[in-house]
């Protein structure tokens, strides 16, 4: 059964050379939190024009990725250690498809928005050489997450794919390798309402668009 190990929010905020201060710290808690538009109960968002907003108000990282990882690195990636707010087990994280819909508990509904996006403040955290690259090629980026309908969460809760677009298009997919195809199909989606993509995926068609490698007929 798929289910979530452990739900995270913000320990502290730590002081970072590059943008300030960062909320990358977050912890397991034992507690049942309120999940509303912008994320967790407690929770912080330090810089919401990368990390947060409505569209990122959740990250879901996988278990079964946090273990490859341990054995690459040969260290724990504990719950909580990649900046995620939610470690999952037993659905494909980073095979979902953009828009996909997954029903958490009794209440709560989120949807898949984008893949995370590794920065120099996630290199800074794990205090591993060339991080920002290995964790790009490793192509294990972990979902964000919109909030469809809130509701709480606790380590434990069920979770369940409750929709999916069927474009086709995934996490992964996205990440390792956004292009025209994938544009095309997400786009067509769209039109047929079957997703409404965010922000930062309507950025980047319009990025490859500008840089002359998608071109549609309107």
């Amino acid at each position: 059964m798929a289910e979530i190990l452990a739900v995270c929010r913000v320990e502290q905020l730590l002081p970072d050379q590059g943008i300030g201060v960062t909320a990358i710290d977050k912890r397991p808690v034992g507690s049942r939190l309120q999940v509303r538009p912008l994320g967790l109960f407690g929770d912080v968002q330090a810089n919401r024009k990368h990390h947060g907003g409505a569209s990122k108000a959740l990250y879901a990282y996988a278990e079964e990725d946090a273990a490859i990882w341990e054995q690459k690195l040969g260290r724990p990636i504990a719950p909580g250690l990649f900046g995620e707010n939610l470690r999952t087990s037993g659905i494909d994280v980073n095979g979902a498809e953009i828009g996909e819909r997954w029903a958490i508990g009794d209440e709560l509904i989120v949807e898949v928005t984008c893949p995370r996006t590794p920065c120099a403040v996630f290199q800074r955290r794990m205090r591993e050489p060339q991080w920002v690259k290995r964790f790009t090629e490793e192509g294990r980026p972990g979902a964000y997450l919109s909030v469809v309908k809130s509701g709480n969460v606790g380590a434990g809760d069920p979770v369940r794919v409750a929709s999916r677009p069927g474009h086709g298009v995934t996490v992964a997919s996205w990440f390792r390798g956004a292009d025209a195809s994938q544009a095309v199909a997400l786009e067509a989606a769209e039109a047929n309402g079957r997703v409404a993509l965010a922000r930062e995926m309507h950025e980047a068609i319009d990025n490859l668009r500008s840089r002359g490698l998608l071109v549609l007929d309107k």
